[in-house]
Formats: C-alpha cells, structure tokens, sequence
C-alpha cells in the first residue's frame, strides 16, 4: 500500500535542510514559521501515521462498506453545496464568484480533453514567493 506520509517527512526535511518547500503544506508552515525545531514535527507525523495505521485497521472494513453503499450524486451535491456555503460563509459574494470561477477551470480539462495535471502550474508561484 502506498502511503503519503514518506512524503511529508521528505518534504519537511527538505524545508528544514534547504530552506525550500516542496509541498502547499510546507509553503503555509513556512510562512506561519512553524518549522523549528524538527523532532517535534517528525514525531507529530509519526503519530499521526501509526494513529491512521491502527484506524484502518480497526474501522477500514466497515468504513468501506458504509461509503459502498452512499449515493455518488447526492453525496457530491452535498459536498458543492457545503463547499459554496463555505465560500460565501468566509469571503461574501467575492468568494462566490471566485469559487464558480475555480469549478470552471477545474471543468476545463475534462470538458477538452486534456490532463488535469496542467493545472497544478498553479502552485509554482506560491512556492516562488518569499
């Protein structure tokens, strides 16, 4: 099984070691300036690993068996609709127009027939910033 958490730990190595962030995540903990000191946050990750570990364990079979049976449809309406209150809740008519404006660049690709991974030019110019 593959795992995401090899990742965090390289990529917070690598923000510790060469100053630069190699994930959104690590470019926001940057900014907060919460990368010192390092053990805390490997051991945080660590935990989090084995929590994650022992709760597939325990709950995966029947987690899967809940989510098998839910509605595709009205499971991503709910998620839309939450998603939209969100925006409006945190920045007002603005966030709305900003959010409908996402959806349709996020639409595009299937709608063109290309890859979704162009869109992920996105983040070089977060990274960029000091």
């Amino acid at each position: 099984m593959y795992s995401h958490k090899p990742n965090t730990v390289f990529a917070l190595f690598a923000l510790v070691a060469l100053g630069t962030p190699r994930t959104g995540v690590m470019v926001a903990m940057e900014r907060a300036g919460v990368t010192e000191p390092l053990f805390p946050l490997v051991a945080t990750t660590g935990l989090a690993s084995a929590v994650g570990f022992a709760l597939v364990v325990s709950v995966g079979d029947a987690y899967l068996r809940t989510v098998g049976r839910l509605d595709y449809t009205r499971v991503s309406l709910a998620t839309g609709c939450l998603l939209v209150g969100l925006a409006y809740l945190f920045a007002g008519g603005l966030g709305l127009a900003v959010f409908a404006l996402a959806a349709l660049v996020g639409l595009l690709p299937s709608a063109l027939g290309v890859r979704r991974v162009h869109l992920m030019a996105v983040l070089a110019p977060a990274i960029a910033l000091p």
